[in-house]
């Protein structure tokens, strides 16, 4: 009997996140149209991109040369703000700059001592925000991506003229990752596929529903909007930066998030423990720093990805076929992720192990934030969330 019910019970969950959960695994939300209205000849806004770097000297130069690269019609300029970096990550910035001719649309600024509450990645941030506010001629809008973005060439176009035409106080898009070596191709789409599980877009995009999220390495704000939601400071211990900026600007405004094959990461993640660092430096503050939320989603994550294939393969009767449904409906679920990142639709079956892959990094998680080294990324620890909760 007990089988029966955990086998019900996986069968429901994956009913219900295909059918109820706005459609999340289509991975319909993207950046395709064809044609966009844009404004009008000589009213194209301001634009100013700020990029904080640490130790990023290795992908860098080619986030630079693509963002001097952009066909935006308006001023377009770059501030990269160098967080304490050791390895020359501003000087690939400005030779980065120059090999494209735009050297005098790019200021390097160097971050000041972190204090106390802040993480480095949004204290340097804030140093590149308030420097465009303080300029002549601020500009309307402020473009936060990563330093290892790569951005095709009409892709602030396309942003700029996006948020023109809808009125958006944020518009984000989520790069498409490396998915190149073993670690990538099993565990990349899989962690696209839950982010858009836990945020679906088609919910974040819509100003009805509360449900709200961003993607980090490419978020165009307006300015103002920002401000008055208490700028970059309003966010500054925050692990989950993106997602938190994404909540406080949608009582201001709608805002947008997407797919895209415009805007990629060139970060490489060759093993399985690149991967592990990047998940684990956030996983428990996903979770709010609660244990008693770690042990619901391990036991959710054992019902809905674990049991199935349990129960398929081993199971007897009416739990057997139960299992078989649930498994060969989080398959199909995988199946768009997998074709937008070009991987085998084989992958789908083996879910359930990468599924088992994201508890164990979870777990993983938790244990670091227990010993004090929460949030751990480039030589620093960041937990001042977990302090305040």
């Amino acid at each position: 009997m007990t089988a029966l019910v955990v086998a019900t019970l996986a069968c429901a969950i994956w009913l219900y996140l295909l059918t109820a959960r706005g459609g999340f695994w289509q991975a319909a939300q993207r950046d395709d149209e064809l044609s966009m209205a844009t404004p009008p000849p000589g009213a194209w806004p301001r634009v100013i991109a700020v990029v904080p770097a640490r130790d990023e000297a290795e992908v860098i130069g080619e986030n630079i040369a693509s963002l001097m690269r952009q066909d935006y019609p308006g001023a377009f300029t770059v501030i990269v703000v160098d967080d304490h970096s050791r390895d020359g990550t501003a000087a690939a910035a400005r030779h980065a700059a120059a090999a494209a001719g735009a050297a005098d649309r790019l200021t390097v600024l160097s971050a000041p001592a972190l204090p106390t509450g802040w993480t480095g990645k949004l204290w340097a941030a804030n140093q590149g925000v308030e420097l465009a506010a303080s300029l002549p001629e601020p500009p309307k809008f402020l473009l936060l991506t990563a330093a290892d973005i790569h951005y095709s060439a009409d892709t602030l176009t396309r942003l700029v003229a996006r948020a023109e035409r809808h009125g958006l106080v944020l518009s984000s898009l989520m790069a498409k990752l490396r998915c190149e070596s073993a670690a990538e191709r099993a565990l990349v789409p899989a962690f696209i596929f839950f982010f858009q599980m836990l945020y679906p877009f088609a919910w974040v995009n819509r100003t009805e529903r509360a449900t709200a999220a961003a993607a980090g390495g490419c978020i165009l704000v307006r300015r103002r909007s920002l401000a008055a939601a208490g700028g970059i400071e309003a966010i500054r211990g925050e692990l989950i930066d993106d997602c938190a900026l994404a909540r406080r600007l949608k009582s201001h405004g709608p805002i947008w998030l997407g797919l895209t094959s415009r805007v990629r990461s060139v970060r490489p993640y060759r093993s399985l423990g690149d991967i592990r660092r990047m998940i684990v430096r956030s996983a428990y503050a996903q979770l709010r720093f609660s244990p008693w939320l770690l042990a619901l989603t391990v036991f959710g994550m054992v019902i809905a990805y674990l049991a199935p294939p349990v129960f398929a393969l081993a199971g007897v009767g009416l739990s057997q076929w139960l299992g078989i449904a649930a498994w060969a409906q989080m398959t199909v679920a995988l199946q768009p992720t997998l074709r937008f990142y070009g991987v085998s639709p084989w992958y789908g079956l083996a879910l359930p192990a990468i599924a088992a892959v994201y508890v164990v990094f979870t777990l993983d998680s938790a244990y670091q934030h227990a010993r004090g080294r929460g949030g751990m990324w480039k030589g620093r620890t960041h937990a001042p969330s977990a302090q305040k909760r």
